[in-house]
């Protein structure tokens, strides 16, 4: 017992119609990187969240370094040396980098206690950046930054507190390659100096990379810890999910027709977006791959009417569209999933009913404007059981779901609204490589109906696996054009990094 900085037995919580905790158990030890991992909704960020101080325990037992303690606050666990770096960004937008960083921390003016100092406030970031190699202005606001960057700021935010218990609930899902790499050479210096990391992921091609052991979840219950190097990635999947998956990529669904649903001309906005322009056919997956800020995201979110643009000009079916605003945009049949579901794809204080109607209440409404709850519930049921949403009810508030269930919500939205294009944005982050099976289902039999679908996605296997189509951008543009047959991971990479657009192979 002494030798761990953390155990945790027999740990209970439960929140109204759902247990989420049920008995569970995890210790950490220091100096190792333990990943923690399960199917959405295992239980692992609650777990890890009642270590943090953000949910007090309905029962069990904590200690920290051989003592029993109790942790009923974030402060707590920050002077106990517990910090936690969490799934969805929790930043303050209207603050910049390093006002975020320091929050409650921050330095005083010589002489005038109240007066902030705020130069040595960012030098104290430009310190820490330095030393973590990340490359960020301190003065930035954070509502301006990417959600890579974001998740930056909350990595450097955790790592400023010197703490020896580090809690990371997906760190890696927005990050590219480069960027996960620079991470797992932070959380090596960590393991070095004698901190322990828990590393919570869904990218299980992780854990051997940086893992010393694996605790699996299922279902609120502990199932077992196991030496990394001990096991192989597929039994680390039947014990999370109790059931075999195999991950063999179908082949993809012929196109039916080669009819334009929607065509890009030149699009630009200052030099974000510069001279885009590409086609979309009907029954296609048209894959859309680049680093973090190649400018996927923001070509989206202008055609999708979310954004402004300078210029360019939107067909649908061959006929110019006025698209100003995302209700435009929906009225011409075009749906956007958000990277960023918690700020853009859904209203997380209402039900999953709600949420999965939303965009289509026009649907449901009768004649004198009232809602027709039947046909709601009968719908939002319908998606739950066919996306297989892990939820007490369709009354269950959406902000009580785990990040991957959330996500299927938005997807259920966009089915309701029975969009024909549909732009999905990192469309399986932060989801578990069972949920990961059925979103690639599902996107194969949306194509193989004849919707058109955009997929932006970080993970080249992804891309590669799941498009008819992929565009490369750099810096703006579209670098490079390739056919499935065509792509391999690197000569998508030469095009992610050519800031000059050539012709396809």
């Amino acid at each position: 017992m002494g030798d761990l900085l953390v155990e945790m037995t027999d740990i209970s919580k439960s929140f109204p119609g759902v247990h989420a905790l049920d008995g569970a158990r995890f210790e950490l030890r220091p100096g190792e990187v333990h990943a923690l991992v399960g199917e959405n909704g295992a239980g692992k960020s609650t777990l890890m969240k009642v270590l943090s101080g953000i949910y007090h325990r309905d029962a069990g037992t904590i200690r920290v370094k051989g003592a029993e303690v109790e942790i009923n606050t974030p402060r707590a666990a920050q002077d106990m040396g517990i910090s936690i770096i969490h799934q969805e960004l929790n930043l303050m937008g209207h603050l910049s980098v390093a006002q975020n960083i320091f929050i409650g921390r921050e330095p005083r003016r010589k002489g005038v206690g109240f007066w902030l100092d705020e130069k040595a406030l960012n030098r104290n970031a430009t310190a820490l950046f330095e030393e973590l190699h990340i490359h960020l202005d301190p003065r930035a606001r954070v509502s301006g930054l990417a959600v890579a960057q974001q998740q930056m700021v909350e990595i450097a935010k955790a790592l400023s507190f010197k703490s020896d218990v580090l809690i990371m609930d997906e760190p890696t899902a927005a990050l590219t390659d480069t960027e996960i790499d620079e991470l797992f050479r932070i959380i090596r210096h960590l393991r070095e100096g004698g901190a322990g990391v828990v590393h919570i992921s869904h990218r299980l091609e992780e854990l051997k990379q940086i893992s010393d052991r694996v605790t699996v979840m299922r279902d609120g219950r502990y199932i077992d810890t196991v030496n990394t190097a001990d096991v192989g990635i597929q039994e680390i999947i039947s014990m999370m999910v109790g059931r075999t998956i195999f991950e063999e990529a179908p082949e993809l669904p012929e196109v039916p027709s080669q009819e334009v649903v929607l065509e890009v001309r030149n699009l630009s906005r200052g030099r974000v977006i510069r001279d885009v322009s590409f086609k979309l056919h009907r029954g296609e997956i048209l894959g859309v791959a680049g680093l973090v800020g190649a400018g996927r995201t923001e070509v989206m979110r202008a055609v999708f009417g979310a954004d402004p643009r300078d210029s360019g000009e939107i067909l649908v079916h061959g006929e110019p569209v006025a698209i100003k605003s995302p209700d435009d945009a929906v009225r011409n049949g075009i749906g956007y999933l958000s990277e960023d579901r918690k700020r853009y794809g859904l209203a997380l204080p209402m039900d999953v009913e709600a949420n999965v109607v939303m965009a289509s209440l026009a649907k449901f409404t009768g004649k004198l404007g009232w809602i027709k709850f039947k046909g709601t519930h009968a719908k939002a049921l319908e998606h739950v059981e066919g996306l297989a949403i892990k939820t007490p009810s369709v009354g269950q508030r959406t902000k009580n779901l785990s990040g991957g269930n959330q996500q299927k919500v938005v997807i259920a939205k966009w089915l309701t609204a029975d969009t024909e294009i549909l732009i999905f944005d990192e469309p399986t982050r932060g989801i578990d490589v069972g949920a990961k099976s059925e979103i690639y289902k599902l996107l194969n039999e949306l194509a193989a109906q004849g919707r058109a679908i955009i997929m932006i996605s970080s993970e080249l296997p992804e891309i590669l696996r799941m498009s008819h189509r992929i565009l490369v951008m750099c810096e703006g543009r579209i670098t490079g054009e390739l056919t499935a047959a065509e792509a391999t991971q690197e000569r998508i990479m030469t095009f992610a990094t050519q800031r000059e657009a050539v012709a396809a192979a």
